[in-house]
C-alpha cells in the first residue's frame, strides 16, 4: 500500500505539472518516468527516515514523495528547455 501510494505521488505530480504551461514540451515520457521513479526513491528515503513503511501509507512519506517528484518535473523542463535553444525561452516581465 505503502509503495502505490508513492507511484501515485509521483503520477499526480506529472499530472499537476502537466498543467503549467511555462516551458512544457510535447515529449512526456522523459518528464513522467522522472516523476515516478523519483517519486518511488523519495518513498524509499521517506522509508529510510522512518516516515512510513512499504505496505503501511503514511501522509508524510506521500507529501514527501509528491513534492520530490513535482520538484524534478521542475527541473526537466527547465534542463529540456535550455537545450537545443540556446540559453531557453526568455521570461518577459
Amino acid at each position: 500500500m505503502g509503495l502505490m501510494s508513492w507511484i501515485l505521488a509521483g503520477a499526480v505530480a506529472f499530472a499537476l505539472a502537466r498543467m503549467i504551461p511555462l516551458f512544457r514540451s510535447e515529449r512526456v515520457a522523459s518528464e513522467l518516468s522522472v516523476a515516478v521513479i523519483l517519486g518511488l526513491l523519495a518513498g524509499v528515503t521517506a522509508t529510510a527516515l522512518d516516515f512510513g513503511g512499504w505496505r503501511e501509507p503514511d501522509l508524510r512519506a506521500v507529501l514527501f514523495s509528491f513534492l520530490c517528484s513535482f520538484a524534478a518535473c521542475g527541473v526537466v523542463r527547465l534542463m529540456k528547455g535550455r537545450e537545443g535553444r540556446g540559453e531557453g525561452r526568455k521570461l518577459s516581465s
